[in-house]
């Protein structure tokens, strides 16, 4: 290799970390002086709001006892009692697997309604 070869590639070498260089300053001072807002910023406050209520929801059903259904006799109980509950129940299994097929038979059953004609 001759003196001038070694040069141009060094050259070369230097102009492209300098344009690159260059770009990278020319992308940070852009980035900096154009404030740019989110594209969806209503909807995320909307989807924020949304989940927000979701979960008071959610809390309202897991900590606060509800009738389900009147004619079947279904309630949601609250996680800590309806524990409770199984605990007590299962204690015996016979009984409380005795209990639980009772239970989901009458929960699919049909529901019996009064007929005006």
């Amino acid at each position: 290799m001759n003196n001038v070869t070694i040069n141009r590639a060094s050259g070369a070498a230097i102009g492209l970390i300098g344009a690159a260089v260059l770009f990278a300053l020319i992308t940070v001072a852009v980035k900096l002086a154009l404030p740019v807002t989110a594209i969806d910023a209503d909807r995320a406050a909307e989807r924020s709001k949304a989940l927000a209520e979701i979960r008071a929801t959610e809390e309202i059903s897991l900590s606060h006892a509800a009738v389900i259904d009147v004619k079947r006799g279904i309630v949601r109980l609250p996680i800590e009692t309806a524990m409770a509950l199984a605990a007590q129940k299962w204690a015996n299994p016979s009984a409380a697997r005795a209990d639980l097929n009772r239970r989901e038979e009458k929960s699919v059953a049909p529901v019996k309604t009064e007929s005006f004609e």
